[in-house]
């Protein structure tokens, strides 16, 4: 497979291609054939994709597979890996396919000429089989597929802070339905005022205790 239209179409959202833009693009093009779909396509929404960084690497995953934040087939969930699991919605059959432990090692050895780790790998990993490049694995989600796509159209508002809630993604406490920051689960806490006043609004400082 012709792997350069990925690559670029991953590096012109970064002006430049990486290694792990590279690799990015093999994982999710090594799916699309596991899988049997069109590379750069997700026909139907059929496959659901959680990479494990975010940056470039998972702009290689998007480019090479189709599935996007927008398209609600592709997720985060930040472990600081280079790796991508990929769902089957149909069958529910899951692979995960990380790079080689020892990948950094392979590039070296492959492109001995070149004696910059960084450009050794960004040539390596675009000429390496898969077979030396990857590892696949069949894994088992830990929450059926149902839960993490929901159902459609469904939405109710928090009791606490009235703001609306898709996807069910609420939290039921004592009969009621909350937001996840509302149930103390959420990423951030809220701030003591509200702000009205946007132009004279200044941020705090990295430093602000």
């Amino acid at each position: 497979m012709n792997i350069q239209p990925f690559l670029e179409r991953s590096s012109a959202r970064h002006s430049h291609l990486c290694p792990r833009q590279v690799l990015g693009v093999r994982i999710g093009l090594l799916a699309s054939q596991v899988f049997n779909f069109p590379a750069g396509e997700n026909p139907k929404k059929r496959i659901l994709t959680f990479v494990e960084s975010d940056g470039c690497f998972s702009d290689g995953v998007e480019v090479a597979t189709g599935c996007t934040l927008g398209h609600r087939t592709l997720r985060l969930q930040d472990y600081g890996k280079i790796a991508a699991v990929f769902v089957d919605t149909n069958t529910g059959d899951s692979i995960r396919i990380a790079p080689r432990l020892d990948v950094r090692e392979q590039g070296l050895t492959c492109c001995p000429a070149e004696n910059r780790h960084y450009f050794a790998q960004l040539q390596a990993y675009q000429a390496l089989p898969d077979e030396e490049l990857l590892t696949m694995q069949q894994v088992k989600l830990s929450i059926h597929i149902r839960e993490i796509i929901s159902r459609p159209g469904i939405r109710v508002n928090c009791a606490v802070c009235g703001e609306k809630i898709i996807n069910e993604r609420e939290v039921t406490r004592n009969g009621q339905s909350l937001c996840q920051t509302c149930a103390g689960e959420g990423y951030y806490l809220p701030g003591a005022q509200s702000i009205h006043n946007y132009i004279t609004f200044q941020p705090l400082s990295l430093d602000a205790k």
